[in-house]
């Protein structure tokens, strides 16, 4: 598609301007209108301008028509008194969705190809990425990742998006930095706690284990133990108990025998002076002899109460002195493993806890990875059904090449040759390069440039600043 009739009237800085659809180079000095062709022809494309007046100074209403050798009719007008107008036809009709359709039939890199040689890397890398023509959609991100990713720039070119979701700056890739942080310090600490933990340790064995219960049997053993030595130590001594007990009552009558013997000398001696109490002394005697009765009748009974109690004892210490001690050493062992393994309990089921906690980070954290290799492995799929408009491009980690080089790698030539290869890469694409500010292309990369149009059947609209007052349009 070729346009055969430009017409400019009363727009940026020019009156009216007509082309024929050759291919022309405008020349002249600063400010004579050259860019003002440039800037009309784009504002028909793109119903945009960077300049704050489109319509000239002085005019109410600015128009510029395009007509092209496919009956596409492009009839744009600016007005400063009453709304703007378009009028987009193809052979007399009316096309759907104007704007849309216009944007399909150019692109950025044929509106200033200059321009492109001078843009930053990543900004050259968007407009040729954008040239990849590919369905999709967020509902197709959803259907790839199963979520619609943060922190990315949807309205980017599809391998721009999977380059910025497997980026170490993207949401996934420090997300599970940040999970793989959280794994290495809960690797940590399991290793700290099971490095105290003994060896096939038994959780469920120590969990369960009734140590109270346990101490309780070793109590009531050890109880029965002492009683059984007491019996034995009781019995040994029975003997000595009962002589004791003899001596004990031997003693006592001897000393009431020698008392009352005393008491009795003492009693004869005086009776001769105490004639008078004779009688009473006498009685007194009698009742010595019975009182001496009682106290060997009192002393005779504790002798026997002693021994029954003994005997008693001995009865009690029969039952244990035949026994022999049961032997709580297997016991004591056992409590004394039992109080060491529940001691690690806590700090067990805290590693357990941990390493699930762990798990559940690292599935999340494998998750991830996959996802991140998902959108690193989607490009070379996609490219593989997607349109790609120039010969040689391919991608490689979210940044195009032509012939195996990134763009920034290409010389100012080859960059604008890849501009004429775009421009000529869709088939019903206006087939047009508008060139503004050649003076600034080497001159050898201008007279090339237009020798490669002119080669490729494009039309190139280029202007040029010179020393001459006036403008100066020239047909190549």
């Amino acid at each position: 598609m070729r346009s055969v009739k430009i017409v400019i009237k009363n727009l940026f800085g020019i009156k009216e301007k007509q082309l024929n659809g050759k291919s022309v180079e405008i020349t002249g000095t600063n400010g004579s209108g050259k860019s003002s062709i440039i800037d009309a022809i784009r504002y028909a494309l793109t119903n945009n301008s960077n300049r704050d007046y489109i319509v000239r100074s002085g005019e109410t209403e600015g128009e510029i028509l395009i007509e092209t050798d496919t009956g596409l009719s492009i009839d744009r007008k600016k007005r400063t008194t009453q709304a703007d107008y378009k009028s987009i036809k193809e052979n007399g009709k009316d096309v759907a969705k104007p704007e849309s359709f216009l944007s399909q039939i150019f692109t950025p890199m044929q509106l200033n190809p200059v321009e492109f040689t001078h843009m930053s890397r990543q900004e050259q890398n968007r407009i040729i990425l954008d040239l990849i023509v590919f369905d999709w959609d967020l509902n197709t991100i959803k259907e790839w990742f199963g979520e619609i990713p943060q922190g990315i720039d949807y309205q980017q070119n599809i391998l721009q998006v999977l380059n910025d979701i497997q980026a170490e700056k993207g949401q996934y890739f420090q997300d599970r930095q940040d999970l793989n942080r959280d794994i290495r310090t809960k690797k940590a600490f399991i290793e700290d706690i099971a490095k105290d933990i003994p060896a096939n340790y038994d959780t469920k064995k120590w969990d369960s284990y009734d140590l109270g219960t346990k101490y309780k049997e070793l109590q009531t053993i050890t109880t029965s133990n002492s009683e059984i030595q007491r019996a034995k130590v009781f019995k040994d001594s029975y003997d000595n108990k009962v002589r004791g007990y003899e001596a004990e009552k031997e003693i006592s009558i001897s000393s009431e025998e020698k008392a009352i013997a005393s008491e009795k000398e003492g009693l004869t001696k005086n009776i001769e002076r105490m004639k008078a109490e004779i009688i009473a002394a006498e009685d007194k005697l009698k009742g010595l002899a019975s009182k001496l009765e009682d106290k060997k009748k009192i002393a005779i009974s504790e002798y026997e109460t002693k021994v029954a109690k003994l005997d008693g004892d001995v009865q009690t210490a029969n039952k244990y002195a035949g026994k022999v001690p049961t032997d709580t050493t297997e016991l004591n062992d056992e409590i004394n493993t039992a109080e060491t393994m529940k001691k690690h309990l806590n700090e067990y089921n805290r590693m357990v806890n941990m390493q699930s906690e762990m798990d559940t980070l690292t599935t999340k954290s494998e998750e991830l990875t996959r996802k991140i290799e998902l959108a690193r492995e989607l490009p070379s799929q996609i490219l593989k059904t997607a349109t790609i408009p120039v010969k040689g491009l391919t991608v490689e980690n979210g940044i195009p090449l032509i012939n195996g080089l990134p763009i920034s790698n290409l010389s100012e030539g080859e960059q604008l040759d890849l501009c004429v290869d775009v421009a000529i890469s869709k088939p019903n694409a206006l087939q047009i390069i508008l060139i503004d500010g050649a003076e600034k292309l080497a001159d050898d990369n201008r007279l090339k440039l237009y020798t490669k149009c002119k080669e490729k059947g494009l039309q190139f609209i280029a202007t040029r600043t010179t020393n001459d007052s006036e403008l100066e349009v020239t047909e190549l």
